[in-house]
């Protein structure tokens, strides 16, 4: 760790991080990479614990006196204005963000990720402190291709689906539409975060994630998260695999992503932590657009990944295709196509993806057989004997 420079040649100064949503999936990544790579302490803030346990025990561990973690729920606690002012700088990975949540409980999703963010952006305002805000690809909505007749040979030209931070319009469904409340709820704190700092000089960084996949990302349901629920795609499919159900496939899988393995952009925040002369002020997409593919294809290929990882034959019929109002409820939409447009990165970071999508899901899918396969096979023998 000693003599680490930023991309300017200065010396990294170790500085103290408050970071709200430290136990979840990108937060346990992040709080791994600056315990093992950087000198920095950080302040974990969160409800859990379970995906950060390995860093907080034992206290013999290398980094033991680098990291706290403090049981608050930002929702009412007043004590998350003193961890702010204690920290240089706060990343507020909290959120609502699994999309079957946005139309069974729109008012939650609308609190979560706006009303409950609205403290955070302002004790950094007051206090002086510089703020990375995690936001989403959502926030871009549907694209400007998706409204052009299918057979218009202008859905070719990247400038109608490829998504710009200064360039792209947000398009969003009617009000009735409820499954875009969270990206409205996460484009007005974004238009808050942008006003902060044009008025009262907040120094900020906001992250658009573009699909981050690989270990401990959300649940498998029954095993480490509810029972009821529908986490997002990657952990719907996985947990189809390791059950030997079919993949469903709403409304036939047509919609197109790209993902991104998680260490790759974890390099991307890191830079940003370590690089505020570069990253202030600025919107980041964070994805991997060589990683592209439809749902339907991203299903055959995790039937592929897992036999491989599992040693297990594909079942007969490995995917069935499902309606968005039967596996969603109403009110669903989605977007076509979400394609991040990569300049803006490249120019301030020099940054670039690296992971190819098979590689970061036999990753995912290894770590999740080695870890869920036995308790899956124990939950479906206790609902068979019941």
């Amino acid at each position: 760790m000693a003599g680490r420079v930023d991309l300017d040649g200065n010396p990294i100064k170790p500085i103290t991080i408050c970071m709200i949503g430290a136990g979840g999936f990108i937060g346990s990544h992040l709080c791994e990479k600056l315990m093992s790579e950087t000198p920095h302490k950080v302040l974990a803030v969160d409800v859990y614990s379970d995906k950060i346990k390995h860093l907080l025990e034992p206290a013999t561990l290398a980094w033991a006196d680098r990291i706290q973690f403090h049981r608050i729920n930002i929702k009412n606690d007043s004590r998350l204005e003193g961890l702010i002012k204690m920290a240089d700088l706060t990343i507020n990975l909290a959120a609502i963000c699994t999309p079957a949540d946005y139309n069974t409980r729109p008012l939650d999703t609308i609190y979560s990720n706006f009303i409950d963010a609205l403290p955070v952006v302002k004790y950094c305002s007051e206090n002086g402190k510089r703020l990375i805000h995690f936001s989403t690809c959502e926030v871009y909505g549907k694209t400007i291709g998706a409204f052009l007749p299918k057979d218009s040979p202008l859905r070719q030209d990247p400038a109608y689906y490829v998504l710009k931070e200064d360039a792209s319009p947000c398009i969003f469904g009617p009000i009735e539409k409820q499954r875009w409340s969270y990206a409205c709820a996460k484009q007005l704190i974004e238009r808050l975060v942008y006003a902060e700092g044009a008025e009262n000089g907040l120094e900020f960084t906001i992250v658009r994630p573009f699909n981050w996949i690989g270990p401990r990302m959300d649940f498998i349901p029954g095993i480490d998260g509810p029972s009821e629920g529908v986490p997002r795609v990657l952990a719907c499919f996985s947990n189809n695999l390791l059950r030997r159900e079919p993949l469903k496939l709403v409304d036939g899988g047509e919609s197109q992503r790209t993902f991104i393995y998680i260490k790759d952009a974890i390099e991307a925040v890191l830079l940003m932590i370590e690089n505020p002369a570069r990253a202030n002020g600025h919107i980041f997409n964070v994805g991997n657009p060589n990683n592209e593919v439809t749902v339907r294809q991203l299903a055959e290929m995790m039937t592929q990944v897992y036999s491989k990882v599992s040693g297990e034959s594909s079942i007969e019929t490995p995917t069935i295709d499902v309606s968005s109002k039967e596996f969603y409820g109403e009110g669903y939409d989605d977007s076509d196509k979400r394609i991040p447009d990569m300049t803006i990165i490249n120019k301030q970071l020099g940054w670039n993806p690296k992971t190819s999508l098979w590689d970061l899901l036999e990753s995912t899918l290894t770590y999740q057989h080695r870890t869920y396969a036995e308790a899956v096979k124990q939950a479906m023998s206790k609902t068979t004997a019941n």
